[in-house]
């Protein structure tokens, strides 16, 4: 029964590992088609949509910096079950509270809904389940189980 349970908890850490990386070529391929299709900020005249366009390619720089690594080391660790894959996975998968919920505030009080949020709401509905997942088997990432 044992043995079960531990190739059932393998089996979803691969899932998780293959959700993570596909999440970070999303990521990868979402901000350069929106950095090549953005204007530049200097060439909008007005100040509210400055800050908008600004805004947005600080979430872009934000997710090059911190969310395509953490997802990609994850991904990998994850798939090695060593305990940097297992914090990269936990970080990333973090950060998706903190920017859908800025993103979806943002889209509610404009009466629109971004392509980004189309995108990433999955991954960040997934996020919950795989955070809860990952710290209730951390053992396996942190104590070398097997």
């Amino acid at each position: 029964m044992k043995n079960r349970s531990t190739n059932n908890r393998t089996r979803w850490i691969k899932v998780i590992a293959f959700i993570n990386g596909i999440a970070a070529i999303f990521h990868l391929l979402f901000w350069i088609a929106a950095f090549i299709k953005l204007p530049a900020i200097t060439s909008i005249k007005n100040i509210a949509d400055q800050i908008n366009l600004a805004t947005t390619y600080g979430f872009g720089i934000a997710d090059f910096l911190w969310s395509v690594p953490l997802l990609l080391i994850g991904s990998i660790g994850l798939w090695k079950k060593t305990g940097i894959g297992w914090l990269a996975a936990l970080l990333a998968n973090s950060l998706y509270w903190y920017s859908l919920t800025v993103v979806i505030i943002r889209d509610l009080f404009s009466n629109s809904i971004s392509p980004g949020t189309i995108l990433f709401l999955p991954f960040a509905l997934a996020s919950f389940w795989i955070s809860y997942f990952l710290w209730k088997n951390r053992s396996v990432f942190l104590n070398k189980e097997k």
